[in-house]
C-alpha cells in the first residue's frame, strides 16, 4: 500500500479512533444477513461518541439495504472491493455514486483471456455501477436476473449492453479448482493488470481495477477527512479484507476468520455470529470513559 502500511505482527496504535471500518458479510452481519439489536447500539454508539463508521464490503450498492439504515449522518459505503463509495441516503434504489474506480474494458478483457488460459473451464460474470451482466455458464450464486446473457468478452466489447457504464468487477467461477488455489492461479495469470481477490467460502474471484481494494479507497476517504492510518480501527473475515487490516493501526480478525486474516490482524474479536465487532466497540468506548 504505502510505506506507512503497518505490517503484520506490528503493535496496534495506541491513538484514539476517529474512524471504524467494517466488513459486511462474515463480520459485521450474523450468517443469517441481520445486523443484531446489540450491533445496531455498538454502531450508534460510537457515531455519538464521534467515531465514524464506514461499512467497506465487496457488495454492490443495490445489496446495501441491510445496512442502508446504519450510515447515520455520512451516508457513506465503501462498496465492491472498493470499486465504489456510495451515498446511501434516500434508502434502496436511490444510493448515488460519489467515488468510482473502475476496471479499465481493456484490462478487463485481458484478464479474462489471461485466467481462461490459466484455468480453462472459468465462467465469468460482469458488475457494472447499473448493470449485472453474465455468461450462459456462470452459476446461479446471487439474488438477482442478469441483464444480459453472453461470453465475458461480448459483454465488455465497446458496443455491449452497458457499455457506456463504468465496470467495477468481474466475477470469476471455477467448479473444479479449491478457492485458495483459484485464487494464487489467477493473480499469477493475470499480475497487475488487475487487483484479484475473494470473499466467496466457494471458488469465486473478484477481480478489480489495478490498486483498487478495499485499503486504498479506504485510504482515500481518511485523507480526505484528515484521519491517519493509526486513528482507524478495521475488521473482517475475508482475503479481500487483509489489505484493509494490514493497512489500520489496529484491526481485528473475526473468529470465523480465513487463516490469511489472522495472520494481517494485529488483534482477534469472537465471531459474527457472536456479534464480534460489537464486542470491540463496546469494549474501545468503556475504556474512554
Amino acid at each position: 500500500m504505502t510505506s506507512e502500511t503497518r505490517r503484520p505482527g506490528t503493535p496496534a496504535s495506541t491513538l484514539p479512533p476517529r474512524l471504524i471500518a467494517t466488513d459486511l458479510d462474515g463480520t459485521l452481519l450474523r450468517d443469517d444477513k441481520s445486523v443484531s439489536p446489540r450491533t445496531v447500539a455498538a454502531l450508534a454508539a460510537a457515531e455519538e461518541a464521534g467515531i465514524e463508521v464506514f461499512f467497506v464490503t465487496g457488495r454492490p450498492a443495490r445489496w446495501m439495504d441491510v445496512v442502508s439504515d446504519h450510515v447515520h449522518g455520512h451516508g457513506l459505503a465503501i462498496c465492491g472491493n472498493g470499486a465504489a463509495v456510495v451515498d446511501l441516503h434516500g434508502g434502496p434504489g436511490a444510493h448515488r455514486f460519489v467515488k468510482i474506480r473502475e476496471l479499465a474494458r481493456e484490462n478487463a478483457l485481458d484478464a479474462v483471456r489471461l485466467l481462461r488460459d490459466a484455468a480453462p473451464g472459468t465462467v465469468f460474470a460482469i458488475e457494472q455501477t447499473f448493470g449485472f451482466y453474465q455468461e450462459p455458464a456462470y452459476p446461479k450464486l446471487h439474488m438477482e436476473i442478469p441483464d444480459t446473457l453472453a461470453p465475458a468478452e461480448k459483454l465488455l466489447a465497446p458496443d455491449a449492453p452497458g457499455a457506456d457504464e463504468p465496470v467495477l468487477k468481474i466475477l470469476a467461477y471455477h467448479h473444479e479448482i479449491s478457492p485458495d488455489d483459484f485464487l494464487t492461479v489467477a493473480r499469477l495469470a493475470i499480475g497487475d493488470r488487475a487487483n484479484v481477490t475473494r470473499s466467496s467460502p466457494s471458488a469465486l474471484l473478484e477481480i478489480s481495477g489495478p490498486g483498487v481494494s478495499k485499503a486504498s479507497t479506504l485510504a482515500l476517504c481518511c485523507a480526505e477527512r484528515g484521519i491517519s492510518h493509526e486513528e482507524v480501527i478495521a475488521f473482517g473475515d475475508m482475503p479481500n479484507d487483509v489489505e484493509m487490516l494490514t493497512w489500520a493501526g489496529t484491526s481485528y480478525a473475526m473468529g470465523n476468520a480465513h487463516p490469511d486474516v489472522i495472520a494481517a490482524a494485529s488483534g482477534r474479536t469472537v465471531a459474527n455470529n457472536e456479534d464480534g465487532v460489537a464486542v470491540v466497540i463496546e469494549r474501545i468506548l468503556a475504556e474512554r470513559g
